[in-house]
């Protein structure tokens, strides 16, 4: 049940469709592969490129490099991006926003809540996000420390 999925390209409205359609390619190849743990996946890589999107800078000049790894027993990303801005992390790690009700401002604490690991690193000008869904759990908190 193992595969690669890659793409890359300008951070930029049109590429959440281009990911929308990679992460369909996924469900069509791996139709073992839980539903929920591929939505909740999904919503998570999404609120992550579009943060980028809307916040990295040079605006819409980010470059980014996404692959996603099926194994049996997870679902594996990296999202690396070549980005002038690093990214506010206050609310990770379990904090909630400061608004829950807010409609922005949540997007990064609420991937974290559908994955079961969430990283981030800055080398140089990149940042680099690696996301983990266990296929075993759809509760988001296997894996948690």
């Amino acid at each position: 049940m193992t595969g690669e999925y890659r793409m890359d390209g300008l951070a930029v409205p049109e590429s959440l469709e281009q990911l929308h359609e990679l992460l369909e390619r996924v469900r069509r190849d791996h139709p073992d592969v839980d539903e929920t743990a591929l939505m909740m996946f999904e919503t998570a890589v999404v609120e992550i490129h579009g943060n980028v999107i809307r916040h990295g800078r040079p605006r819409g000049k980010v470059s980014y490099e996404f692959r996603l790894e099926v194994q049996d027993d997870r679902l594996r990303a990296h999202l690396t991006t070549d980005d002038d801005e690093v990214p506010d992390l206050s609310h990770l790690h379990g904090l909630e926003p400061a608004d829950p009700m807010a409609e922005s401002g949540r997007g990064l604490w609420l991937a974290e809540a559908m994955l079961d690991e969430l990283r981030y690193a800055r080398s140089g000008n990149h940042n680099i996000w690696t996301m983990v869904k266990l296929l075993d759990s759809v509760s988001g908190d296997a894996g948690r420390p």
